[in-house]
C-alpha cells in the first residue's frame, strides 16, 4: 500500500503532466520561420512568432517580436510586440509593446502604448464591441424600420 515502487510511479506521472495544457484549453503556437495562411477559430491563446494571414477568433493573441500577422483578427486581449495589420477588433486591452506596431482598421476598449509603440489607420475606440456577425444583424433590421417608418408617414 505505502510503497515506494508506488510513490516513484506516481510522481513520475505527474512530473510528466507538467509538460501538457490543461484539459479544455486550447493553444495555437505558430514558431519563428514558420508561415500560415487561413482560419483559427476557438482558441483561448494564440501567440504567433512567424507570419500568419488569417482570420482569427480568439481569447488572447500575441504576437512576438518576430512576429507579423495580417487578416481579420477578433481577440478579448492583445498584445502586440512585433507587426499586426487588418481588421482588428479587441474587446479587452489592445497592448503594444517598444517595438510593436499595429495598422488598419483598429477598434479596441483599452488600449497601452508603450514608449516606441506605432498605431496607425482607422482607429476607433467602443464601449462594447459586438460580434461582427450580431452588428450586422441590427444594421438590416435597424435600415428596413427605418424604411417602413418612413413608407408610413
Amino acid at each position: 500500500m505505502f510503497e515506494k515502487n508506488k510513490k516513484v510511479e506516481n510522481s513520475d506521472k505527474s512530473s510528466m503532466d507538467v509538460f501538457r495544457p490543461a484539459k479544455g484549453s486550447a493553444k495555437v503556437i505558430i514558431g519563428n520561420g514558420v508561415t500560415l495562411k487561413g482560419d483559427i477559430t476557438e482558441a483561448d491563446e494564440v501567440q504567433i512568432d512567424g507570419t500568419a494571414d488569417v482570420t482569427m477568433k480568439t481569447d488572447n493573441l500575441i504576437v512576438g517580436a518576430t512576429g507579423k500577422t495580417k487578416g481579420t483578427i477578433e481577440a478579448h486581449n492583445a498584445d502586440i510586440w512585433g507587426e499586426a495589420d487588418g481588421d482588428i477588433k479587441v474587446s479587452g486591452t489592445l497592448t503594444i509593446q517598444e517595438a510593436g506596431s499595429v495598422s488598419g482598421t483598429i477598434e479596441y476598449q483599452n488600449l497601452q502604448i508603450k514608449l516606441g509603440g506605432k498605431i496607425n489607420g482607422d482607429i476607433k475606440v467602443s464601449d462594447k464591441i459586438k460580434n461582427i456577425k450580431d452588428s450586422s444583424k441590427k444594421e438590416d433590421s435597424s435600415s428596413s424600420k427605418s424604411l417602413q417608418d418612413g413608407i408610413s408617414n
